[in-house]
């Protein structure tokens, strides 16, 4: 990402950061962040229609570690859908190696997003109480899911605002032919993909995630990408 969109996205969180400002108004400056990093992916998008060789697809590894690596790979799941890369889930260990698929552009953007929202996520997850008798396991893993739920609803509706607002008439074949050629790599390197089965999850804290993805930031700016953020943060 351009050091001024970076920028651009570091002043607004500042101005959402500061004591002074009101709920709503801190709202407004998050929301305005999120645009900016939507409407980066479709510039990108546009870009590469025209010259290629500015965005090639290709792949990276994310690995994600114990413990609720499972539910960490839900959260990275729920970002890269929205931003038009597909994840395969592969074990290592006990995490996962999680293989993304996608132009360089939104592989770039699901990972500072990604990294960002697990912060956001241990910190929220350590100010979260269990009820009393309820395993903090099982209240912790539908906490996760309620805020994987939240985030991408709120990265889809992005993404769709930053296209409408885009004036361009072919973007949505743009977007449909970027898509079409990530499934056709995946399908290169995994022909014979099998789709897991839906998790059943008991506790209650699903509610409590869902708060806490509409209050995090989703513009990733203040965290460093890399293996020492993505791949190695743990609870």
């Amino acid at each position: 990402m351009s050091e001024a969109m970076l920028s651009k996205v570091r002043k607004l969180l500042a101005q959402a950061e500061d004591p002074a400002c009101t709920p709503a108004e801190s709202a407004a400056f998050t929301a305005k962040a999120t645009e900016l990093i939507a409407r980066y992916g479709v510039d990108r998008a546009l870009l590469a229609a025209r010259d290629p060789t500015t965005d090639p697809v290709g792949d990276r590894v994310v690995d994600v570690v114990a413990p609720y690596a499972r539910d960490k790979a839900g959260l990275l799941a729920a970002v890269a859908d929205p931003l038009r890369c597909r994840c395969v889930r592969r074990r290592q260990g006990d995490g996962f190696a999680m293989h993304l698929f996608g132009f360089a552009s939104d592989l770039e953007r699901v990972e500072l997003l990604f990294t960002s929202l697990l912060v956001q996520a241990a910190h929220g997850l350590a100010g979260a109480v269990a009820p009393a008798g309820e395993h903090p396991a099982a209240f912790r893993r539908t906490w996760l899911a309620g805020f994987a739920h939240v985030v991408g609803d709120r990265l889809r509706a992005a993404e769709a605002g930053a296209v409408a607002g885009s004036g361009a008439p072919s973007m949505a074949l743009v977007l449909a032919d970027r898509s079409d050629r990530v499934r056709r790599r995946l399908a290169e390197v995994y022909p014979r993909l099998r789709t897991a089965a839906p998790r059943r999850l008991a506790g209650t804290g699903f509610g409590s995630g869902v708060e806490a993805g509409r209050r995090a930031d989703l513009d990733g700016a203040r965290v460093t990408t890399g293996p020492a953020s993505a791949r190695g943060i743990g609870w």
